[in-house]
């Protein structure tokens, strides 16, 4: 084992804690913020928020929109790995924060596109993630993991702590279902547990005189957070699936 991989597995386990302990007293504060916030958004906001992440997941599943042709990366180490990842995520996050100023300085209008060319930019970002890590998003069970990932990096405590330890067993999970994997995950709960993630910032960015600022920094925090999810995913399953750790 190299001594970059003894150092992965330390920040690994630091992660794992992470990942299951409860969220810390803001956190919990900002949630129920947000759930008041819900009951007060328009229904057109909600139902355009909603529409988007269905056509997304759909696209996912289907493979049609986000599927790469270039082959995986094979042949590489783990470090190489993750600096080519951190050379993507920043220019994934430049694209978003661009995007979410420009749709944030429009107005309402604007504000609302933001939505579906953002989920679009965070799912192509992960089909990147999967083919610099070795797998083959054409495999429907890569795409369903890669949905897994991106609801552990944008949900609360309950759901993130059980999409984790699915993650972490990811294997036994997939061979146990199959091609009816689909069937077994509640996407109505995928689709409100991203809402309720972000609907806070991103109500803000179509405030007038707010809206290009809270943009950019909304979509650069989001490809922060998910580019750290993803890489962490993809670290743990390598390492596991060369008996380097459990």
């Amino acid at each position: 084992m190299s001594s970059y991989e003894t150092k992965v597995i330390q920040e690994l386990t630091e992660w794992e804690k992470e990942m299951l302990k409860r969220s810390n007293l803001y956190k919990r504060t900002a949630k129920r913020v947000q759930e008041r916030i819900n009951k007060v958004i328009p229904d057109r906001i909600q139902e355009m928020i909603t529409k988007s992440i269905r056509q997304m997941i759909q696209a996912t599943l289907a493979g049609s929109e986000f599927t790469t042709r270039r082959l995986p990366v094979y042949g590489m180490s783990l470090e190489d790995r993750d600096q080519l990842l951190a050379e993507k995520q920043k220019t994934f996050r430049k694209t978003a924060m661009a995007e979410g100023a420009g749709t944030g300085a429009g107005g309402i209008l604007l504000g609302l596109a933001d939505f579906p060319l953002l989920l679009a930019i965070k799912m192509r970002f992960l089909f990147e993630a999967a083919r610099i890590y070795g797998y083959d998003t054409k495999n429907y069970a890569e795409r369903i993991y890669l949905l897994h990932v991106f609801l552990l990096a944008f949900s609360d405590d309950e759901v993130r702590k059980e999409t984790f330890l699915t993650l972490k067993e990811w294997d036994t999970y997939a061979a146990r279902f199959g091609e009816s994997i689909n069937e077994e995950w509640d996407w109505e709960r995928f689709q409100m547990t991203y809402r309720d993630h972000i609907d806070l910032i991103k109500m803000m960015q179509m405030v007038p005189g707010l809206g290009a600022i809270v943009g950019a920094y909304a979509n650069y925090h989001f490809l922060d957070d998910l580019g750290d999810t993803a890489k962490n995913c993809f670290r743990l399953r390598h390492l596991q699936e060369e008996n380097k750790m459990i």
